[in-house]
């Protein structure tokens, strides 16, 4: 039986011990690291961030919680091309730099332990911040508030021109799809990096995390591709095939698992 993964119980709590989570998602892939250590460290932070922070009512410290990280050297990623290290939490703590998922996610943790309220949004390409009932977000890099002319602006950035504004952009992020916008961003990165081992750990993780799709299962293929696994890459075009809506698709799945097993890689598909 295998075992339970750490970090699905720690999302599982109540409350979800988000950077507990993400940390030991970061083991994963680098065994040495003790996330219990690094979140003991983690309470300097969490006294350096409070001592600068103003008198104010738990609501209004939302902003300057964000504004306080940037004092302290908390900025986005600008790496070019981005790394594995701008997700892998340990390293986001010890550089400072990250992806805003990342630094959504220190403040997220600093927001629960200074009892400020504070909620992730699913925005797209750019995770957002919401203090609850406010008129505005926040990003997670800088801790400026946004409205809707700048998230229409932040949306055509990084969705193109043609995107349009919805209310779907503006939906609160639970810790479970936290997690799985992470692994996300982990295993693109991974992969990027021509690290395929470490983005099938990535890809595991993500269909633990998500509902049954096409999509995802045609994610690992490619990656068991890359390791040359055809076994694993038919079980996995396989799935994609039964859980596909679209019969254009499934035409093209099809082909795909054929010619698979004309080459020679794995047994015909009966």
């Amino acid at each position: 039986m295998t075992a339970r993964p750490a970090w699905l119980t720690c999302v599982e709590s109540d409350p979800p011990a988000l950077l507990r989570a993400a940390l030991y998602i970061a083991a994963e892939h680098e065994p040495t690291l003790q996330p219990e250590q690094v979140l003991r460290e983690f309470a300097n932070l969490r006294q350096q961030v409070a001592a600068g922070l103003p008198n104010l009512a738990g609501p209004d410290l939302a902003q300057p919680l964000l504004r306080r990280l940037g004092e302290l050297d908390f900025h986005e990623d600008d790496d070019l091309p981005l790394r594995p290290r701008a997700a892998l939490l340990h390293q986001v703590l010890q550089r400072r730099r990250g992806q805003p998922l990342s630094l959504a996610l220190i403040a997220l943790e600093l927001a629960q332990r200074l009892d400020i309220p504070l909620q992730a949004v699913n925005f797209p390409g750019h995770l957002l911040l919401r203090v609850p009932g406010a008129d505005h977000l926040l990003d997670p890099c800088n801790g400026r508030r946004l409205y809707t002319r700048d998230c229409r602006e932040l949306l055509a950035r990084v969705a193109g021109p043609n995107a349009e504004l919805g209310a779907t952009h503006f939906q609160v992020c639970d810790g479970r799809a936290l997690l799985l916008r992470l692994s996300r961003n982990l295993c693109h990165l991974h992969g990027a990096a021509g690290d395929h081992m470490a983005a099938l750990k990535d890809a595991e993780r993500i269909i633990l995390l998500a509902p049954p799709n096409s999509s995802d299962h045609l994610l690992r293929a490619a990656i068991y591709h890359e390791l040359d696994c055809p076994q694993a890459e038919r079980f996995d075009l396989e799935r994609a095939l039964l859980l596909c809506d679209d019969e254009h698709d499934r035409v093209r799945l099809a082909q795909r698992l054929d010619e698979l097993g004309r080459m020679g890689r794995t047994p015909a598909l009966h």
